[in-house]
């Protein structure tokens, strides 16, 4: 197949989220849809892939691209890697339409049909009392999730996460948390998003106090660089210890990155995504590195929905899934922005979409009502 052209959208959702898309149109008038979405870059990610689309428009693309194996590193850049992975998304989405298979048949042989789901329930929880979120887990549990994740400690940064200020805020993140287990009960699973604010000593002391709570898993506690790297194993042993997971590696590009955390034993989880990670084939690998460790792999999934299908698509390749995140209770346009086969996810598990490609391709009419046109 040979591009026509290839465009980047975005789309606010809220004061607060803009989703940004990538369309990639062959010759033939088939399009294919990718999702490059990352916090406050969608200007810099428009750019690349204008830039990009220069060079994809030259070459004649066989099936999906693999840009990790195409172009050796990735990219320089967080908003380049989104771009990237966008265009190879869409171009994987649309070599399964042209072929009329699934996109998950395209990538390999499904090893399920259905996909667990746990309901990431913190951005659609406004109130941010410890009531509040307990409110927004009960429903996500009694809509079907078996397990919540919430990032509690609003305001924490690793400078104050050790001083009286710190304290404070790491306190009204406990109280959130011990309010989510009373409210879903004993049976179902929290897990916890740290977002990179603590400090080990402050992580070693959470992870004590919430002993009887019984977390799942401990996500992203300290930054994710080679210095850190015994502190995460030490935090590790202490979560192991008390029957507690650690998770991380969101945000990392290529297997090469993945394989250093793999390497050093930091984590029990890891989580790719589909937007960063270097592409739908090095995704794969990264699965494949994973299992080879005896590490869990769980993508990271908190934004649109054509990151949630490609996302969705790959999770039937994964041998070690736990299972799968959804942005749970954000936006409903999320389910309005897409046309075609959306499996509801919000019984806690995803049956793969049966049609061609994703299955599902972005509603242009109502991109155009949310369409931000120029994006600061």
């Amino acid at each position: 197949m040979s591009i026509s052209h290839i465009d980047p959208h975005s789309a606010r959702i809220s004061a607060s989220t803009v989703w940004t898309f990538v369309r990639v149109v062959d010759d033939d008038h088939v399009e294919g849809w990718g999702e490059a979405t990352l916090h406050g870059e969608a200007a810099a990610i428009h750019r690349h892939v204008e830039d990009f689309a220069v060079e994809f428009r030259t070459r004649s693309v066989q099936s999906t691209l693999d840009v990790a194996a195409t172009r050796g590193p990735v990219a320089a850049t967080s908003a380049e890697a989104a771009a990237l992975c966008a265009i190879d998304q869409a171009l994987g989405d649309l070599s399964a339409r042209k072929r009329g298979r699934p996109l998950h048949a395209e990538l390999g042989e499904a090893q399920r049909s259905r996909i667990p789901l746990y309901a990431n329930i913190n951005r659609g929880t406004v109130d941010r009392s410890p009531a509040g979120f307990a409110r927004r887990a009960a429903e996500a549990v009694t809509s079907g999730f078996a397990a919540v994740k919430i990032a509690p400690f609003d305001g924490v940064t690793p400078g104050i996460a050790e001083t009286a200020r710190g304290e404070t805020l790491i306190r009204a993140g406990i109280e959130r948390i011990a309010a989510v287990r009373e409210a879903i009960g004993v049976d179902r699973r929290i897990l916890v998003d740290c977002h990179w604010r603590l400090t080990e000593a402050s992580a070693l002391r959470v992870l004590d106090t919430l002993e009887a709570v019984r977390l799942f898993w401990f996500e992203c506690p300290l930054l994710e660089e080679v210095s850190q790297f015994e502190a995460l194993r030490r935090i590790r042993h202490r979560a192991n210890t008390l029957g507690v997971l650690t998770a991380g590696c969101e945000s990392l590009t290529g297997l090469g990155a993945f394989q250093s955390f793999l390497d050093a034993g930091v984590y029990d989880v890891i989580m790719p995504d589909v937007k960063y990670a270097g592409g739908l084939a090095e995704m794969l690998r990264i699965a494949e590195a994973a299992a080879t460790h005896g590490t869990l792999c769980s993508p990271h999934n908190p934004s649109g929905p054509i990151a949630h299908l490609h996302s969705v698509h790959v999770s039937a390749l994964i041998g070690a899934l736990p299972f799968l995140e959804f942005q749970y209770g954000e936006s409903e346009r999320f389910f309005d922005l897409v046309e075609g086969d959306l499996p509801d996810p919000r019984g806690g598990t995803s049956a793969l979409p049966s049609g061609a490609g994703l299955g599902a391709r972005i509603a242009m009419d109502t991109l155009a009502e949310l369409s931000v046109s120029r994006v600061d």
